[in-house]
């Protein structure tokens, strides 16, 4: 199984973390697979180590998968969550309060963007 944070908004426009799971298929020899799951487009990304954004929304419904570095998010309640490197982010809020989002390494952090 793959662990997977969700942020999204409520119907208040308040942005929350919710914690998913993405079971996996025995596939015999070639391991265990998630089912498929249709995709737009692939963006990598390298933001700064000064890297802190205040409140926005995500452009698109979209997969950060976090390549090199840790970062803190912070939803519109106040709640802080750090993610570090290989950690897997399904980012849903693209209307509402947004989220906070900066970077806690002082160097590069590296990134891949999937939108759905």
């Amino acid at each position: 199984m793959f662990s997977v944070t969700r942020i999204y908004s409520d119907e208040n426009g308040e942005s929350h973390f919710e914690d998913l799971i993405i079971p996996l298929l025995n596939q015999g020899e070639i391991g265990f697979l998630s089912e498929a799951e249709p995709a737009k487009s692939i963006i990598f990304r390298e933001v700064l180590p000064s890297y802190d954004y205040d409140f926005h929304n995500a452009p698109q419904k979209q997969y950060i998968i976090l390549l090199d570095g840790g970062v803190e998010i912070e939803t519109s309640l106040g709640e802080k969550r750090i993610f570090k490197t290989g950690e897997i982010l399904l980012v849903e809020d693209t209307t509402g309060k947004g989220h906070k989002t900066k970077n806690i390494e002082t160097k590069p952090r590296k990134s891949v963007f999937i939108t759905i």
